[in-house]
């Protein structure tokens, strides 16, 4: 039993945040049910499920939302559950006949979930856009990076799933909690930058005491100092040292055999470049293999750069059981852990239109008159 056990879902399918959105809903034990275009499904579908890690847990139905038949069939979807959320652009589920006051006029208590990357309104509401724009116009990408170079790119884990879907996840359980509490459903707009903007509340603090300053790679957790930083082993690996507090800044100095009067003035900015390059040479002395004898398990803060494939492997999370294999596929555990109503990945990914008939018996729904009429796939 999942903490969102008998929550019922319609997802709207897209691509990226919602979708990732969607797992954790599922993870979390709530039936959510993919609504797919008619025309993506396939009449012979492969055995194999699809090996798109964020699809799993929950069942697909094919419906021709441009019909007026099969938008028909997506509200009485909808007017069941308890919650729906999609990742248009703003105005398109207006147009095509789900948008949040259709759905809430048939459904009051639903609550209505809307991942954008602009939000629903501003300038550049009805642009185009992607992660790295996102986390760039909410001042996050400028202070990725080292400051001898440009910004980086943290993957698109800021913004489409951090400051995306996990945001837009948020929103609707809390959400929801208000609707059962008050019987009156509400919209939901989750938006990439504003998410960003709120990660970024730590750094607007450090920012406002000076502690953190504006030049990227110049600063205590963005590469600028020699105790935060990741750095090059002899086999070519690198190890990542996260020596903030000063019992630990001492560990460092101890275990790496740094000369202490040096390495003294810790927060000495200064000093941090010289620091560094003489962390780097101590470093590129060893593997990282034999780093990992000398720091695992230490109060350095520390731990091995590993890739996806290591991490797999590595003893702590197999103790731990982060990962686990899905229909030959390893993947991550949902996460994060409850105690008494854990997580579970309910299913492989569906394939597009996997489940119509089982989806469209559950409802009541006629198959044969919908399938003849082209309404579902």
């Amino acid at each position: 039993m999942g903490a969102l056990e008998g929550v019922q879902v319609v997802e709207l399918a897209g691509i990226g945040p919602g979708p990732f959105c969607g797992m954790m809903l599922a993870d979390m034990g709530a039936d959510v049910i993919r609504i797919d275009r008619a025309a993506s499904v396939k009449v012979e579908q492969p055995d194999d499920p699809p090996l798109s890690v964020i699809d799993r847990g929950r069942r697909s139905i094919g419906i021709d939302l441009k019909s007026p038949e099969g938008v028909e069939v997506a509200l009485n979807l909808i007017e069941k559950a308890d919650m729906v959320f999609e990742g248009f652009r703003p105005g398109v589920a207006e147009r095509l006949g789900v948008g949040p006051e259709v759905c809430l006029e048939r459904n009051p208590s639903l609550v209505y979930g809307r991942m954008t990357g602009w939000g629903q309104s501003g300038p550049y509401a009805h642009a185009a856009g992607h992660d790295i724009n996102y986390i760039a116009l909410a001042g996050a990408l400028a202070h990725f990076g080292r400051s001898d170079s440009g910004p980086v790119p943290p993957l698109n884990l800021v913004g489409d799933f951090g400051g995306g879907g996990m945001y837009l996840a948020f929103g609707m359980v809390c959400a929801l909690l208000n609707a059962r509490n008050t019987g009156t459903g509400q919209v939901v707009d989750a938006a990439m930058v504003d998410g960003v903007a709120s990660l970024m509340g730590f750094i607007h603090g450090m920012m406002a005491t000076g502690f953190q300053v504006p030049e990227r790679g110049n600063n205590l957790l963005d590469t600028g100092a020699h105790f935060y930083d990741v750095y090059e082993c002899s086999d070519g690996k690198y190890i990542s040292i996260g020596s903030i507090e000063p019992q630990f800044y001492s560990e460092l100095i101890e275990k790496l055999e740094l000369d202490s009067e040096k390495f003294a003035h810790q927060m000495d900015r200064t000093k941090w470049p010289e620091l560094k390059d003489e962390i780097a040479k101590v470093v590129k002395g060893k593997s990282r293999d034999e780093w990992d004898e000398i720091l695992a398990g230490t109060d350095v803060c520390y731990a091995p750069v590993l890739t996806v494939e290591e991490a797999t492997q590595h003893p702590h999370n197999i103790e731990r059981n982060t990962f686990t294999e899905v229909a030959g596929l390893t993947q991550p555990m949902p996460a994060p852990r409850l105690s008494a109503t854990p997580g579970t990945i309910q299913r492989p990914p569906a394939h597009p239109g996997q489940h119509t008939d089982e989806i469209l018996a559950e409802a009541g729904m006629n198959i044969e008159s919908l399938r003849t009429s082209g309404v579902v796939a």
